[in-house]
């Protein structure tokens, strides 16, 4: 309120995205890791290149196979449920919306809360 960010106007709202960890966009989630290490100052990882940070994590996404019946599957979309990996992509995936969401407000001089 000091600041003058709450209005009369100002709407509150929570939001729940379904299926994320199986609905990410492998490859612009791979795009965003790298991103997100890029951004906090990461070039390695313990000694490991992005590039080679990038192309193991692809492994583990693009590799995922199951059974299903007498059938074999491979998931071309999102990654293993229960999967701490894949949790931790799917919070770095939100990273970069929230972060083009709260620029946004800052352009407008609305306040964003997590």
């Amino acid at each position: 309120m000091r600041k003058g960010l709450f209005k009369s106007t100002t709407l509150f709202c929570t939001f729940d995205i379904r299926n994320l960890y199986t609905m990410l966009p492998q490859e612009e989630a791979l795009n965003i890791l790298v991103e997100f290490l890029n951004v906090h100052g990461y070039t390695k990882v313990k000694g490991i290149p992005l590039e080679t940070i990038r192309l193991l994590a692809s492994i583990v996404l693009k590799e995922n196979v199951f059974v299903c019946g007498k059938k074999i599957y491979q998931q071309v979309l999102g990654g293993a449920m229960g999967s701490s990996f894949t949790l931790t992509l799917a919070n770095i995936f939100m990273w970069k919306w929230q972060k083009e969401l709260v620029r946004r407000q800052d352009m407008t001089g609305e306040y964003y809360g997590r």
